[in-house]
Formats: structure tokens, C-alpha cells, sequence
């Protein structure tokens, strides 16, 4: 097709769509219409925005790639704790069955075939793109091993998941990746409910589902009714089927493409009437219609994101490591809040969440990803679901979906990973249990990183002079932890030595404690490092006054009681240390601005925007939250070299101020909070603007 005319046929998509939204149709009406026009001119479709391309380094990525294999700030591991007494909600997770070699995926793809290929073959397209994605405790399963279902099966019981919904694949009498699921139902010693999705959609080699270039197709019919379902029927008469009302569920993936999806229940129905199976719970699933389920004779519909949502696009802000990228780069979190809030409709729905999408794996620069999705992020979303958005249904209909138990090739994954470990698996065990009222006492802690142990002698004296009852915790290297320990002892202190390497300065281990204590439910740090500028003159005098500022006897308690008395201060910054972001601009603008783009904050705007230089200061921690559910990796900070500027540990130290914007607090000079006077008019001493 010629440029020009591509470039006619979406102008006139963008007209067709304007005029397509005015329309008064209902959600069914318009789902299906924008399906069949779809299916028909795909091609209509403007292509996403491109991301940017760095000429400045030739159009190569300007930090260093990072390890795939890598865990991240976040990572947890595996961790026996208790469920509630009653669970609030049944969670039920689509599981793909792919992760094996059959006939027809040797013959399509190649001998030996597996989703595990497309996985491992993925690559990141973008700074800060998570590919590939790794499986850790589980590994590389083959699901002709029956014992890894059984494994699977135990983990989840254990962190709160319900039941599996096996995806099943029915083609007219042949059966594809049925094996597993035959292995389960007559492994009888698997105690864990599951049932059924019959993805009833043509399998394409786009891996979408759509027409074009089809490798197996559905031939939709009464006869093909009757065989299906009496091909299924040992899984529906099982004991451990889910059932709802008492009643086996079966889901039925796009009901859109049978001929009569009302005459295909009654058929299913009356067979299983007829056959001992009895009454069964019959749902769809709203991947790409949203009818009334009751319209079509259904009992149910399951709500499937992140299709049927359309967050803003963020492909233009990207900073791409391949140049020819073409995929579509959307924001997770708007998906999120936008599904959380909706409220459930008159027919019965079986609400969905999804811990995160990306389908780069399945198709090589030009997938479908939905950045900054996060283990906290997708506990809030399904604990929202659980407790508010199912409160006014029945116990017998509490059924939450999740995309997905292990969609590895399409980033929806629930199994433990090498970069965040059992981190979503935690996050649905938390999920289930009631949220707890805010109000909870908060205490001071303080983080310290030692690296000359005299300093942090006098950093320890300073505590002791305060008022305040400190939770202290010191990060240091191997080498100093006796000595830091020894200083502790001295100061007749008790503190928590955390060891790291020495990389990442001050930042990277005070980013580990700092979701650590998050987690822990604490609140206030104050963060604090030896700091010593050995590359000037006044290295000292610009430490006291920072510490001083933050710590001296007669600040500190008055400084820590303003965060509990405002819950909007995010963060309190040492007066005189709040510095233009512009201060060594040219060493940090394209760090900063690649990092922003990662952790999802609109560029900097360097004629409004401060940071606090010297980076320490008081914070709430929850105001930190954007940073730290970015889950950066070590490897993405700098080799230790003695850079004076122009690493990832600066440009964090310029975006401290603008996470905290971000999350909705205020920053506030220690001076502000204590009623002082203070003239910061002048150049600021420690630094030379750059």
C-alpha cells in the first residue's frame, strides 16, 4: 500500500472514531462494532507515536544495558505466613497450559517449540523495558512433569489464589496442549480447584486471535456444540471443578464468534442435564465484548484487563535502545485506577485484575506494553476489588480474576521471577487480608550510610543529644561492618548494620533499606551518609551544616513532629541546600531525563524545579513510593570511579524532590517547619552551576 494512501485511510479512521464515539450505543453495541471493523481494517489504525532516538549517542543507548538475571530493589523471596481465617474472595487465575512441545507447535514454529522460546528471545526496546523476563523459583518447567502442576497448585494455595482457569484449546474434535490438563484431572492428589476457558477463537500465527494467516480454525456448529461439551465433561464432573452456587463454571473466551452463543448454552445445558454433569455456571470472559451475559444466555461475564481499557500513551516519552521500535507503550497505573473505580453493573461480573502486560516476547518490536506496573500497585488494585468494589455481592459470587498465573510471553505473570521474586505473590497474600485503619504510631528512624567511620562517631553523638527514640539502621561495605559495629558498641547505641558493596554511593543502599522499612510499615526517615567531598576544601563545613540542620538538639524532635502532624509533608530539606535542578545541568539532563521516563514522572521543568543537594534530608516514605515501585537495579547504577557528577546516584539525588511532587506531598526547608528566618538569595557555595 502507498504512503499517501495508509496516511488517508487513518485520517479517515480519526474522523470515522470521532463520530463513532458520539454515537448513543450501549457498551455491547459499540464493543461489537469496533470488533468487526477491526477485524476487517486493522490497517486503518495510526500507528503509535515513535519514542526518541538519542542522536547525541548515535542512536545507542546512553547508559549500559542491564542484566536480565538480576534481582531489583524489591525483591522478595519466598516466605511462609499465614492467610486470613476466611478468605474474603475466591481468586481465580488464567493459566496458559504452553509450556510444552507438541506436534503442531514443532511443525508452525519449529522442532521443539515452547512459549519458554518466545520468552527468552525478547529484548528491550527502551531504557528502563523489563525483557526479558526470567522465571526463578519454578525455572523452565516442561508440563509433561506432572509434578510441576503440583508445585504450581501448592504455591498458590499457599499465597491466597483459589483456582486455576486452565485455557483450553478445542478445534472441532482436535485438541491442542490438552496433555497437562489430562495429567491434573487424573492426578487426583492435586487438591486445587480449576476450571475451564475454551479459547474458541482461530489460532493465528500473529498470536491476537485475528483472521488473517491462521494456523488452526473453528468451525463453529450445533454438532460441534454437542462434541465439545461431551469432550469436556470429565472436568466438570470432577470433584475439584469451581464451582459457583453449586453449579461446575465453564468460560467461553469471545462468545461473539459462535453462531448463536444463546442456542450454544441451551445445547450445553441440556447435555449436561441429560449426562449427570447437572446445571452448570456459564461465563464469558470481556477480552474484547462487554454484552449483558443474560442477552446472550449466559449466567456471567469476567472482566479481562487490561483489554476493554485505553490508558494515555507514553511511547513518545521513551528513550529507545532500538531505533525501528513500533510497539504501543501504555500506563499501567491509569489502567489500574481506572478498572479499580469503575463500579460493577447490573448483570453479574466477575471483576479481573492483571499485575502487568507486555507482549514484546510474542511479537519482536512492535509489542503492546504497559509500564510501571507494580507489585504494590496490583495489591492496592486487587485489595480495592476485594473489599470495595465486591462488597454489596453475595459470598457465593466473590470471584476475583487475575491475568494471569503465568502469561511469561505477554508480561502477566503471578509466579515467582528472578527480578522481584515472589514480590506479586506476596503482594495477593496482603491483598486478601482487611486493610488496616491509618493511625498507626510512627517513630523515627534514621538511615545512615558509613563509609568514614570518624563521621559517623559524630553522627552517633548527634542521635544521643536528640530527644527522640531512634530506629537506627547503618549501611556500610564488608570491610568497615567491624569497625561500624565497634563505633555503635562505643556510642552505647543499638542499631542494624545492613552490608552492601560499594556501589551506588550513599543512594542505592539507602533505596534498599527504604523499601524494606516500607514495607515494615514505617514511616519517617531521616537519611543521613558521611559525607566528606575529599574533591574540595569546605567538604566539612558543607556536612555539618547539612546534618546540623536536620539533626541538632534543638531540631530534630520539632522537625520529626511536624511529619506527624501534617500527612501532606513529604519531605524536609536542610535550609540553604535546596538547589535550582539546572546546578550541573549538562553532567545530569539526560540521566535525569531517561529516569523520570522510568519511574513515570513528567519531565523536569528546570526553571520551577528544585532538588536538595548533598542528599540528606527527612521523608516520609510512602512519599517515595513512585521511586521505589520502579524497582531499579543495581546494575543501573555507576561502577564506582570517584565521579564527582554525572551518575545514576546524582541523577536520583535531582529527582528526590519531584517523586515526592509527584505522590501528592510537599516539600518544606527545615527553616519553614521551625519559624526561622532564612535569606537563600545567593549562589549556593557548595556547588558551581554547570
Amino acid at each position: 500500500m502507498s504512503t499517501v494512501k495508509a496516511r488517508l485511510r487513518q485520517a479517515v479512521y480519526l474522523v470515522l472514531r470521532t463520530g463513532f464515539r458520539a454515537l448513543p450505543l450501549s457498551e455491547g453495541q459499540r464493543d461489537r462494532l469496533r470488533g468487526r471493523f477491526l477485524d476487517k481494517h486493522a490497517d486503518w489504525v495510526p500507528p503509535p507515536p515513535r519514542g526518541r532516538v538519542d542522536s547525541t549517542a548515535g542512536g545507542q543507548p546512553y547508559r549500559p544495558l542491564q542484566r536480565a538475571d538480576e534481582p531489583a530493589i524489591g525483591h522478595v523471596p519466598y516466605r511462609a505466613e499465614a492467610l486470613p481465617e476466611t478468605l474474603p474472595a475466591t481468586l481465580v487465575a488464567f493459566y496458559l497450559p504452553q509450556f510444552h512441545p507438541i506436534a503442531q507447535n514443532d511443525a508452525w514454529w519449529g522442532k521443539g517449540f515452547t512459549e519458554w522460546r518466545n520468552v527468552t528471545r525478547a529484548l528491550p526496546q527502551f531504557e528502563g523495558h523489563v525483557q526479558p523476563r526470567l522465571p526463578a523459583d519454578l525455572g523452565f518447567y516442561d508440563l509433561r512433569n506432572p509434578q510441576v502442576m503440583r508445585d504450581q497448585a501448592a504455591l498458590a494455595r499457599e499465597y491466597g489464589i483459589g483456582a486455576f482457569c486452565f485455557y483450553y484449546y478445542w478445534f472441532s474434535g482436535t485438541t491442542l496442549l490438552e496433555t497437562p490438563l489430562r495429567q491434573w484431572l487424573a492426578d487426583d492428589s492435586i487438591d486445587f480447584p480449576f476450571c475451564l476457558c475454551w479459547a474458541n477463537e482461530n489460532w493465528a500465527r500473529r498470536w491476537d486471535g485475528r483472521s488473517e494467516d491462521i494456523l488452526i480454525g473453528q468451525q463453529h456448529s450445533a454438532e460441534d456444540d454437542i462434541a465439545f461439551i461431551a469432550h469436556i465433561a470429565d472436568y466438570l464432573r470432577d470433584r475439584r471443578a469451581l464451582k459457583v452456587d453449586g453449579k461446575p463454571m465453564l468460560l467461553v473466551y469471545r462468545p461473539h464468534l459462535l453462531p448463536d452463543a444463546r442456542a450454544t448454552g441451551e445445547r450445553w445445558r441440556k447435555w449436561c442435564r441429560d449426562n449427570d454433569v447437572g446445571e452448570i455456571h456459564l461465563a464469558y470472559v470481556q477480552g474484547f465484548e462487554r454484552p449483558d451475559p443474560r442477552d446472550i444466555g449466559f449466567d456471567a461475564a469476567v472482566e479481562f484487563p487490561p483489554n476493554m481499557s485505553n490508558p494515555r500513551s507514553l511511547t513518545a516519552e521513551q528513550y529507545l535502545i532500538n531505533p525501528a521500535f513500533e510497539g504501543d507503550v501504555r500506563d499501567w497505573r491509569e489502567l489500574a485506577a481506572e478498572i479499580a473505580a469503575r463500579p460493577l453493573p447490573e448483570y453479574p461480573l466477575y471483576p479481573g485484575v492483571n499485575p502487568g502486560w507486555d507482549n514484546e516476547a510474542r511479537r519482536s518490536g512492535r509489542g503492546r506494553v504497559y509500564l510501571h506496573a507494580s507489585p504494590r500497585g496490583y495489591r492496592d488494585w486487587l485489595s480495592t476489588t476485594i473489599h470495595k468494589r465486591l462488597a454489596p455481592v453475595s459470598a457465593s459470587q466473590k470471584l476475583v480474576f487475575i491475568n494471569a498465573w503465568n502469561e511469561w510471553a505477554e508480561g502477566a505473570v503471578l509466579e515467582p521471577d528472578v527480578r522481584l521474586g515472589h514480590a506479586y505473590l506476596e503482594a495477593t497474600r496482603e491483598a486478601l487480608h482487611t486493610p488496616t485503619a491509618a493511625g498507626a504510631p510512627v517513630r523515627p528512624c534514621v538511615v545512615i550510610h558509613a563509609w568514614y567511620l570518624d563521621i559517623l562517631a559524630e553522627l552517633l553523638a548527634e542521635l544521643q543529644r536528640s530527644a527522640l527514640h531512634w530506629r537506627i539502621i547503618i549501611t556500610t561495605t564488608a570491610d568497615k561492618r567491624d569497625g561500624v559495629a565497634k563505633a555503635v558498641a562505643q556510642a552505647g547505641l543499638t542499631a542494624q548494620i545492613e552490608v552492601f558493596p560499594n556501589h551506588g554511593r550513599d543512594i542505592l543502599p539507602f533505596l534498599h533499606v527504604a523499601e524494606r522499612l516500607y514495607q515494615e510499615g514505617e514511616q519517617v526517615v531521616l537519611k543521613l551518609h558521611t559525607k566528606r567531598s575529599t574533591h574540595r576544601q569546605d567538604g566539612e563545613e558543607w556536612r555539618r551544616e547539612l546534618t546540623g540542620r536536620l539533626l541538632d538538639a534543638d531540631r530534630a524532635t520539632r522537625l520529626f513532629e511536624a511529619f506527624v502532624a501534617d500527612p501532606t509533608l513529604g519531605l524536609i530539606a536542610p535550609e540553604g541546600h535546596v538547589q535550582p535542578l539546572d546546578y550541573y545541568w549538562g553532567a545530569n539532563e539526560r540521566n535525569v531525563g531517561a529516569l523520570l521516563s522510568q519511574i513515570g514522572l513528567p519531565a523536569a521543568d528546570i526553571s520551577k524545579d528544585t532538588f536538595v543537594a548533598g542528599s540528606m534530608f527527612w521523608v516520609r516514605l510512602s512519599a517515595l513510593r513512585p521511586l521505589l515501585d520502579t524497582h531499579l537495579v543495581p546494575s543501573s547504577f555507576d561502577l564506582e570511579a570517584g565521579q564527582v557528577d554525572g551518575t545514576q546516584a546524582h541523577a536520583l539525588e535531582r529527582v528526590i524532590s519531584l517523586v515526592v511532587s509527584h505522590a501528592g506531598a510537599h516539600t518544606r526547608t527545615a527553616a519553614e517547619v521551625l519559624g526561622l528566618p532564612f535569606e537563600d538569595g545567593q549562589p549556593y557555595q557548595y556547588a558551581r552551576k554547570g
